[in-house]
């Protein structure tokens, strides 16, 4: 979710809290709980009614019984929750004035409890403290469309929110429980939890296993057969807010609650397929005098000549090399571990160092990844991802290789604030991955699909310049006949024709008339589409000033003229050929304040995305680029002092940035600039309400 939905969301979440926060006297930490219940019953429902649509459809017809009933087992085998009718946000919202409407919501929790034991005390309650009218306001506030059709983590967005509006208890460590989507997404993809044990150790609102679950069944496979999801959380409230998350995503976890500094509430050392994390960093205050923490068989070890064993604890007031040995020690010699850490991490020096090291000797650590800035809400600063591979300690090639991998310029910007990665970004690095493993089949895929879309979409536009341009032609010649008729009658409306003859079309004509003739039979391998993206480029901007200045034109012309008094004028029905020509327009050109790109920019973009492999591995095998990627060695490593960043081996890219995007940089700046006017008013806004209470 981007750009405008996601402000949407936004805007409808504050207002759910800004109405708690107004009408209660509940602190931020009591009355989010409250929301998150509302915010669980929607989302359940949602996938509830998709779910029911697409059972429906295959349920058994008898003749005489008519169609079967739908059951519990119908949607939990569609990892979907089973609501009973009273706990369906339908039947809540439709509730009658007299209802109470707190009791209600507290049944509707207590039913859907009653349905599944792992949620046995788990759900919020005690709605009634809340008022009749502020509960159906909230009702009501949750129950608008941008909340029914909105799909994903949306536990991970309203996190967000919380922590970004009003900065509660815990907000700097915002990174415990909630992980952005796109970092999420780019650990599932490189480890590929697709069997046995999967832990976090730090799950926080359980966006990992959501995720993973996705990527299973992206495979066509359940992942209640395929995996067993552990997570271990140290604050109540999250550790609910997991269960919540993955009961309401059709998945079962073992959830428990402690502090993994101190407590291993699922003893998996050595037992775990698959392990993944982000942990809060830079944590201080762990008391590594504990006789657990001294002898913790999750930590790397010395030993001496009689076998006593050391354990290697960091002497530095920071917990980052704690967590890093624990995901370590977590896995089977065939696991696989992703996990989140501080870029100061990769570099840091004394014990820190030695413990990277050792760990760098064991042939585990497999791909490093730089990533930029404004990736979380509530931190600006940039992070690594660390990807163990203990198979790898058994080859004797692939045990002495990393791979560096610098995406800190690969983003795409979401808000002034916010950055991620578009689906196509994280493929691609994927591919590179996969390309490092020997795999170039994701590689191959990946651009056959890229050309293949384009290929598609480039007939689609076609099509749609092709209307347009008769729309424009149109619209054109029967305000030119107008105007003519219209200026025998009046002399002094001459500058009408001159406007509508000033109008270039020329240029945009025979733009438009290369793309048509090069999208007649466009090659789905590729061939010819580097020019047909080229073309789209170059048609959208004159295509869309053609446009503004024919309206123009015409909007002057009616008001300076008073032609809407003028029959002939009003019988060329112009208002609805112009929303006709406004209808293709946003089509091809997009609509920039809803995020929808158009089909101009997308047909050039998937383009974009092939050449933007294909040019980087033309053999299709993986080999190193500069700026971007670099397999090296342990003896590469020890010669930068056991450094694991990325950027101090992949270089700097010297060459010229063809595929640099001016257009979409300066997107960016508009952003950018939002951005900062949002803050400016706020600010204005803080300093007006300072100098009133100053009574200045």
């Amino acid at each position: 979710m981007q750009g405008t939905q996601l402000r949407k969301l936004e805007a409808e979440l504050w207002r759910a809290a800004d109405q708690l926060r107004a009408n209660s006297k509940l602190t931020a930490s009591e009355y989010s709980m409250p929301v998150l219940g509302l915010i669980f019953l929607r989302h359940a429902y949602n996938r509830f009614q998709k779910v029911k649509v697409e059972v429906e459809k295959d349920l058994p017809y008898h003749p005489q019984r008519g169609r079967r009933a739908l059951t519990k087992k119908d949607f939990e085998e569609q990892n979907a929750m089973y609501l009973p009718e009273q706990s369906q946000f339908d039947y809540l919202v439709s509730l009658p004035e007299s209802a109470d409407i707190g009791e209600a919501i507290d049944n509707a929790m207590k039913l859907i409890e009653d349905e599944y034991d792992n949620l046995k005390g788990v759900l919020p309650r005690n709605f009634s403290i809340f008022s009749k009218e502020l509960l159906r306001e909230l009702l009501r506030i949750f129950n608008k469309e941008v909340l029914q059709k909105a799909e994903g983590d949306l536990f991970g967005k309203i996190y967000e929110y919380f922590l970004n509006k009003f900065a509660m208890t815990g907000a700097q460590e915002g990174g415990e429980f909630f992980t952005p989507m796109s970092l999420v997404q780019t650990i599932v993809n490189v480890i590929e939890p697709d069997h046995g044990t999967v832990f976090d150790p730090a799950c926080g609102s359980a966006g990992m296993f959501v995720q993973t679950g996705y990527f299973i069944e992206s495979e066509g496979l359940k992942p209640a057969e395929k995996v067993t999801f552990y997570g271990q959380e140290k604050a109540e409230l999250n550790t609910k807010l997991a269960k919540m998350n993955l009961a309401v995503h059709g998945l079962e976890g073992n959830i428990k609650e402690g502090n993994t500094f101190y407590e291993d509430k699922h003893d998996l050392v050595g037992r775990c397929d698959f392990v993944m994390a982000n942990p809060p960093f830079n944590v201080d205050g762990v008391d590594k005098g504990k006789q657990s923490v001294k002898e913790d068989p999750r930590l790397l070890f010395t030993e001496d000549d009689k076998g006593t064993k050391t354990r290697l604890l960091p002497k530095n007031d920071n917990a980052n090399y704690l967590w890093i040995q624990y995901f370590y020690g977590y896995l089977k010699p065939t696991g696989r571990a992703g996990f989140v850490m501080a870029s100061s991490a990769s570099d840091a020096g004394h014990t820190e160092k030695d413990i990277r090291e050792k760990l760098v000797k064991t042939g585990a650590v497999d791909v490093m990844v730089a990533i930029g800035n404004n990736f979380f809400y509530t931190r600006s600063l940039p992070c690594t991802l660390w990807f163990f591979d203990r198979a790898k300690e058994q080859d004797a090639a692939k045990s002495d290789q990393v791979l560096m991998l610098d995406a800190r310029k690969i983003y795409r910007k979401v808000t002034s604030k916010v950055n991620d990665f578009s689906p196509e970004q994280l493929q691609n690095q994927i591919c590179i991955v996969n390309l490092y493993r020997g795999n170039a089949q994701k590689l191959e895929t990946t651009v056959k699909g890229y050309l293949q879309t384009a290929h598609d979409l480039a007939k689609d536009t076609a099509e749609a310049v092709r209307k347009l341009q008769l729309k424009l032609q149109r619209i054109g010649q029967d305000a030119l006949d107008f105007a003519e008729r219209f200026t025998k009658e009046n002399k002094d409306a001459v500058a009408f024709i001159n406007d509508l003859e000033a109008c270039e079309t020329d240029l945009v004509y025979e733009l438009q008339n290369e793309l048509m003739g090069l999208t007649l039979n466009p090659s789905p391998n590729g061939e010819g589409l580097e020019a047909i993206a080229n073309k789209c480029k170059a048609l959208r901007k004159p295509q869309d000033k053609l446009i503004k200045q024919l309206l123009d034109c015409l909007a002057t012309a009616t008001k300076e003229y008073q032609l809407n008094r003028n029959k002939d004028w009003k019988e060329l029905d112009l208002k609805a050929q112009l929303d006709e020509l406004r209808s293709l327009q946003l089509r091809l050109s997009g609509n920039p304040s809803e995020d929808e790109p158009g089909l101009l920019h997308e047909t050039e973009y998937f383009w974009k995305q092939a050449h933007w492999l294909t040019t980087r591995f033309p053999d299709g095998v993986y080999a190193d680029v500069e700026g971007l990627c670099k397999v090296v060695t342990q003896a590469e490593i020890a010669a930068k002092d056991w450094s694991l960043s990325p950027g101090r081996y992949v270089g700097v890219d010297s060459t010229t940035d063809d595929d640099f995007d001016y257009e979409e940089r300066l997107n960016e700046i508009h952003i950018e600039l939002e951005g900062l006017n949002e803050e400016a008013i706020g600010l204005a806004r803080a300093i007006f309400e300072n100098f009133k209470e100053l009574e200045i």
